[in-house]
């Protein structure tokens, strides 16, 4: 008794100081997000954390404009959503032939994939520039979405194998004996099973193209290209001025689309793999 009787204040405070450092983590992540909100309806905003003087949405009225955000959104949502879509599609058919088949090169292969996620873009950049150049792929949507979709394809490969390997194999054995085909197992029974996990591939791919900085701002020229995540500059003006109430706004309102995805997508995963009862019988 004597023990659990020390051991009980020692589990109050080791509970207590984690908790507190969970809130102080929490607050650091907090905080920003107040300035963004408070600022977006500030005309008067500044870099302090503060309630709105004065609250307005004049800072939305002068953003909602085509060329300072509805053109760069939309430029993002095609380089986010076809980059994740080409990653995806990509992914399945890499990481079926791995997940299912025991070949020699499997293991080899796996390793080269994961080398590919440890590159640096901003070390491959240059050639990938002067690639671009000689193909005439510089300044192009299309061109870009390809290559951003490249750049995810090696995480997005791991994440799919895995996903996949716990779709049991017992379930294709037995469409297998009934004729159909591996293209048919893996569309009618695999891709089913696994939509979860795909969903959680389509959502890493769409945040990093949607946060994509540097690939946009070096491979698209025209300004009517940029994406949203390039097109932010337009609020830091001259000798250090920075419009900050409208880039609150702007980034609120840019901040949407991903809420919204993962607000959509977590209504067809909001149960796990459901395989139980598909393996019985």
């Amino acid at each position: 008794m004597s023990q659990m009787t020390i051991a009980a204040p020692r589990q109050r405070f080791a509970r207590g100081a984690s908790n507190t450092i969970l809130i102080i983590i929490g607050l650091c992540f907090l905080v920003p997000l107040g300035w963004i909100l408070f600022a977006s309806f500030d005309t008067r905003a500044t870099l302090a954390v503060e309630w709105p003087k004065n609250l307005s949405i004049d800072n939305f009225t002068a953003i909602m404009t085509v060329d300072q955000t509805w053109r760069p959104l939309w430029n993002s949502t095609l380089l986010s959503t076809g980059a994740a879509v080409i990653t995806v599609l990509a992914s399945i058919l890499a990481a079926y032939p791995l997940s299912r088949f025991a070949m020699r090169f499997n293991k080899p292969f796996m390793y080269a994939v994961l080398f590919g996620t440890c590159l640096p873009i901003t070390a491959m950049m240059v050639p990938v520039y002067s690639l671009f150049v000689r193909l005439n792929l510089l300044d192009s949507l299309w061109g870009t979405v390809f290559f951003m979709a490249a750049t995810s394809l090696p995480m997005a490969i791991w994440m799919t194998k895995n996903f996949m390997d716990g779709v049991p194999i017992s379930l294709e054995e037995a469409a297998w004996t009934d004729g159909a085909s591996a293209m048919v197992t893996l569309r009618a029974v695999v891709l089913p099973l696994m939509r979860p996990g795909l969903a959680v591939v389509f959502i890493f791919v769409f945040i990093q193209a949607w946060g994509n900085f540097f690939v946009p701002f070096v491979l698209l020229l025209s300004p009517e290209k940029q994406p949203a995540a390039v097109s932010i500059f337009a609020f830091f003006g001259q000798h250090g001025a920075v419009a900050y109430g409208q880039l609150a706004a702007f980034s609120l309102i840019y901040s949407i689309p991903v809420l919204g995805l993962y607000v959509l997508v977590s209504r067809f995963t909001g149960s796990s793999f459901a395989m139980s009862g598909a393996v019985k019988g």
